[in-house]
């Protein structure tokens, strides 16, 4: 991911969620809040597409994380690549 920023200038990535082990979706792990934090750290906004719901019917916490995440600027859970795409463009 730092090498993506600072050798090309991209700032924005789109990966598909099916490419997370499922460790990211147990919060309990830390994993995502790491991840998540680093991507802040380098100033990298990402999204993560997919159908998240098979994480999230058994989790509030992870429905909760996906909300704020999506209110904010930075990480994104987002059903198609169109609404990916089109998200990330429209970050500043």
């Amino acid at each position: 991911m730092a090498t993506v920023r600072y050798e090309t200038g991209f700032d924005r990535i789109a990966i598909d969620g099916t490419m997370l082990d499922a460790d990211f979706f147990e919060l309990k792990t830390g994993l995502a809040g790491e991840i998540a934090q680093k991507f802040v750290n380098y100033q990298v906004k990402l999204a993560v597409i997919g159908d998240f719901a098979g994480y999230t019917s058994a989790s509030k916490s992870l429905r909760d994380f996906i909300y704020e995440c999506n209110q904010g600027k930075d990480l994104f859970f987002l059903p198609t690549e169109t609404e990916a795409v089109e998200k990330l463009g429209a970050m500043r």
